[in-house]
């Protein structure tokens, strides 16, 4: 039969004036998994209308839709257009598990949870003209036995990041505003691959670059462990993310940088410890940020900060405040989110409860926009705060800042770099997605990935040094010194 998988995109990612590289980075692996469950001489299509135009002009047996909060209204109207011709049209991803009830109004199918429990049963049952409405994963969910991923569908030479990939399903931790956490809630929330079949994956994979996608790339520890080890001598550089908690315990970041880790997205969030209680993201509490960013530093692994504005406990100075952190403590990249109350999360109910939400306009639940009544600012104060950390932290003087806060000429040029390279040249990029050219940006990358020595401890003395020269404005709470 004909099979087309279709990711559908934000109508910004489509322009041929502005394009941004943040959509062009991963493939749609989720899509590609689930290929993998097709026979051979079935005929698939996946289109990732990021980085391709989709056509609405064919007439498939079955159409596969992903769907997020914000390309959710685009991927309904997509559905709309097949169903109209008699096509099936089953639907799935984070958004359809957060309300079930309103994507059943637009798919002939729909998939709550993790589908690779369901898929299998969902294919037997179309084959025989019987599908169900709803197929639901709750237990036996494993990655055990996963067919192999078809690679084969994806167009690499549109992605900057290519040699993606996801080894785990979930988070250990469960925060009150995680969109994934409620993706996973009626079953088990955390698994991963074996190490075997992770490393037979990425053996398979051409170039020296990698990028882990998990949530929480050492998250099980003893897998993590394992997975580095079986790593060095492979040759990679590779990129993840991970909690301050397990950057600060054990030793387990020094066996990731040992195997190749370069570049890692931390979740620090918030300063305020009233904000993490709420947010029940516990895992940050006492925990000593300056410590976390001191000991990555030391191991040549540059840091992409994830920060969160809106919550209960921050006022007007907390972007200035979060800003100055950042530089401060030579953060590469930062990546200021506003809080959002997405449908499905602890956060959202509470939200609804209170009556704080102000809009159900799903394509504004994108984290640049305030959607709820904030407790101690205005939405307008929150967006234009928010707006206003982005071009404090990327000016040049703030980059050059923090990059001269590292031991060593080669670490300083790789920081700056690397972060003007990412933010300050958005046009370049943009002509670059535009013309194809990303094939030809990915070594660029892996030598902005190459290993940097740092004598240990060299990169913290240096910054407490400077400090008092840095600190350029005044009432910074005590929980900065974190």
């Amino acid at each position: 039969m004909k099979v087309k998988l279709i990711l559908p995109a934000l109508t910004e990612a489509g322009s041929p004036f502005w394009r941004p590289i943040k959509y062009s980075l991963f493939p749609p692996l989720g899509l590609a998994t689930l290929a993998a469950y097709f026979a051979s001489d079935d005929e698939l299509q996946l289109v990732d209308q990021h980085v391709e135009k989709l056509r609405l002009d064919d007439c498939p047996d079955l159409v596969l839709i992903e769907l997020y909060i914000t390309n959710a209204k685009r991927g309904y109207a997509i559905a709309a257009a097949y169903r109209a011709k008699g096509v099936h049209v089953a639907l799935g991803g984070l958004h359809v598990t957060a309300l079930p009830d309103e994507a059943q109004l637009f798919g002939d199918t729909i998939f709550l949870g993790p589908a690779e429990q369901t898929f299998p049963q969902f294919l037997r049952d179309f084959r025989r003209g019987v599908p169900q409405k709803r197929y639901v994963s709750t237990t036996g969910r494993t990655l055990d036995g996963l067919p192999p991923l078809r690679r084969d569908l994806i167009r690499r030479h549109r992605y900057l990041v290519p040699n993606s990939l996801v080894i785990s399903r979930g988070c250990p931790h469960h925060c009150d505003f995680c969109y994934k956490d409620a993706f996973f809630r009626d079953g088990k929330s955390f698994y991963t691959q074996r190490v075997d079949a992770i490393i037979r994956e990425i053996a398979a994979l051409p170039g020296r670059h990698l990028y882990f996608l998990d949530d929480h790339l050492l998250g099980d520890p003893g897998l993590a462990r394992e997975l580095f080890r079986e790593m060095r001598g492979m040759g990679r550089v590779f990129q993840g993310a991970a909690t301050v908690a397990s950057i600060l315990h054990g030793d387990l970041i020094e066996a990731a940088a040992a195997a190749g880790l370069r570049s890692l997205f931390v979740g620090f969030e918030t300063f305020s410890p009233e904000n993490l209680r709420q947010s029940n993201k516990n895992q940050n509490l006492q925990q000593d940020y300056r410590a976390a960013v001191r000991r990555l530093h030391d191991l040549g692994i540059m840091i992409n900060g994830s920060f969160v504005f809106g919550l209960d406990h921050d006022d007007q100075d907390v972007f200035q405040r979060t800003v100055d952190w950042g530089v401060d403590n030579a953060i590469t990249t930062a990546t200021y989110h506003i809080l959002t109350p997405y449908p499905g999360t602890r956060l959202y109910e509470r939200m609804a409860a209170a009556g704080r939400l102000t809009t159900a306009d799903w394509e504004l639940y994108d984290t640049r926009h305030a959607v709820f009544t904030p407790a101690r600012m205005t939405a307008a104060e929150l967006e234009a705060g928010c707006w206003r950390a982005y071009r404090e932290f990327y000016r040049w003087r703030n980059i050059w800042t923090a990059a001269r806060t590292h031991s060593s000429w080669q670490h300083q040029l790789k920081h700056f770099f690397y972060t003007a390279g990412w933010k300050k040249f958005e046009p370049v990029w943009t002509a670059v997605v535009n013309l194809g050219g990303l094939r030809y940006a990915l070594p660029l990358v892996e030598l902005l990935l190459a290993e940097v020595k740092t004598a240990p401890g060299r990169h913290w003395e240096k910054l407490e040094m400077a400090e008092p020269v840095k600190r350029r404005h005044s009432g910074r709470s005590r929980a900065d010194a974190k």
